[in-house]
């Protein structure tokens, strides 16, 4: 048993034990503060050790539990930003439930990183099964569109009425209509009774690349094409186009860049990066973020390799395969492709935040603050304030279009908050309405009313539709 009788003695020691007592020189201190040490239960050390690790993950993965906790989980309010005359916030915004509400995010998914993952690879989407249409554009690439209505995901008849609104949904970078957050959008938007289709990047959801042009962060020349095909086509139907991600950048750009003179009643962004020069600093910048440079640069080979063909004849193979970054991709295919001079030039004319101006749309931005992938510094805040069409909703959590709620966690906020908008535009006054007949830049012979159709299934099956199908299937969308 231990005893200190001469703990303050500073002449003989600084302590004794039963058997003996030490020198109180400075040669013994480390071996007394071992000795002290010593007596510490092993436990207490690795309830430390525990702690200091929990610490260091708590920061890592930017986890906000604890404050959700102390706060009682009330949720984080939904901040809006706007130009004080807009009549878009006075007659759209002011009506949305949800925006003016709070976000209640997943407690076990407390963390950007976490609801990022989550969505990424697991996602529950509910089931559906899509029907794909080819289209054909004037350079001879061909694009898969698929097709969701109310019938597809109820099971009752679909609706004959040509006035049924349209969705087109543009999907982020390397994803299409098979990924997680696009069938949420889409399962969704369709059981409220409207129609939804998905415009897949060229190469994806199933096609070659059939041109010598792959898709970029800018190329707006689609999305163009299958709007004015859509409007021609459906002319009694408002058109709605929503953006996820790159897809949000696209589409913002290519609202910009038509001002008035474009068939879309309405829009939203969700996510966007807005200025690629920044996005890309910011991705290289911290640790935790160059992990996702290096998952989304894979996810760009595996693209460039499943359009092998393509890529060796137009772009750096070799440099793409031994690519580790976006930007690494980007200077060997992404800019070589698209003929830019450098990587800078094709961030720099692709970003879409210097288009924000001349947006004449009635236009949703959805953004997370805590977004690991788009950094709010590259939001235009200004830009968006002073243009009376456009509504910035940010909220404090939500990761890459996560926003996951509920203890479930099967439900995206984002999707309620996008529809809500649309469903309250819709019955407003406020839908644009183009000024003149669209001379757009991709002529409107396409080739997509000769094109096939075809039923996709959940498994991922694919069947053509004969004669029958088809005819059924034009007659009800």
């Amino acid at each position: 048993m231990l005893h200190f009788p001469l703990l303050f003695s500073s002449e003989y020691c600084l302590f004794s034990m039963d058997q003996y007592c030490l020198p109180a020189d400075s040669s013994n201190a480390y071996w007394l503060l071992l000795q002290v040490l010593s007596l510490i239960p092993l436990w207490h050390y690795l309830l430390l050790a525990a702690f200091i690790l929990f610490s260091i993950l708590y920061n890592f993965l930017e986890l906000y539990f604890l404050q959700d906790l102390f706060s009682g989980f009330s949720g984080s309010p939904v901040l809006l930003s706007y130009n004080t005359s807009s009549s878009i916030l006075n007659a759209v915004v002011s009506k949305c439930k949800i925006l003016h509400g709070r976000y209640f995010a997943t407690p076990w998914l407390c963390s950007p990183h976490l609801q990022t993952l989550f969505l990424n690879y697991f996602g529950r989407p509910p089931p559906l099964k899509y029907t794909k249409q080819l289209f054909s554009t004037a350079d001879g690439e061909t694009i898969a569109l698929d097709w969701l209505s109310t019938s597809h995901v109820s099971g009752d008849v679909a609706s004959e009425d040509e006035s049924v609104p349209i969705v087109v949904v543009i999907p982020g970078l390397t994803s299409d209509s098979s990924s997680q957050y696009i069938k949420h959008l889409a399962y969704h938007t369709a059981k409220r009774g409207w129609k939804v289709v998905i415009c897949n990047h060229r190469g994806f959801g199933g096609v070659s690349i059939t041109s010598g042009f792959s898709y970029n962060a800018g190329w707006t020349e689609d999305i163009r094409a299958v709007v004015n095909y859509l409007h021609k086509e459906k002319s009694m139907a408002p058109l709605f186009v929503v953006g996820t991600s790159i897809g949000a950048n696209i589409l913002v750009k290519y609202l910009g860049e038509d001002g008035e003179n474009i068939p879309v009643a309405g829009a939203v962004a969700v996510c966007s990066p807005w200025d690629l020069l920044i996005g890309d600093r910011y991705i290289r910048r911290r640790r935790v973020q160059k992990i996702y440079d290096k998952a989304i640069a894979f996810g760009l080979q595996d693209y460039a390799k499943l359009h092998q063909s393509h890529f060796s004849r137009n772009a750096n193979w070799e440099g793409i395969e031994k690519s580790f970054t976006v930007r690494d991709f980007d200077d060997h295919a992404t800019r070589v492709v698209a003929k830019y001079e450098s990587v800078d030039t094709f961030y720099r004319r692709c970003s879409s935040s210097t288009y924000v101006q001349s947006v004449s749309v009635p236009l949703l931005c959805i953004s997370a603050l805590d977004d690991p992938i788009c950094t709010t510094e590259a939001i235009p805040w200004d830009e968006c304030k002073a243009n009376k069409n456009i509504v910035l909703a940010t909220v404090k959590h939500g990761g890459h279009l996560a926003f996951f709620e509920g203890i479930t966690a099967s439900h995206l906020w984002w999707v309620r908050a996008v529809n809500e908008f649309l469903g309250v535009l819709h019955s407003s006054n406020y839908m644009h309405v183009q000024e003149k007949i669209s001379k757009p830049n991709i002529p409107l012979d396409s080739s997509i009313d000769h094109g096939r159709y075809f039923n996709v299934a959940e498994d991922g099956m694919v069947a053509e539709l004969n004669n029958d199908q088809l005819t059924m299937w034009k007659k009800h969308m």
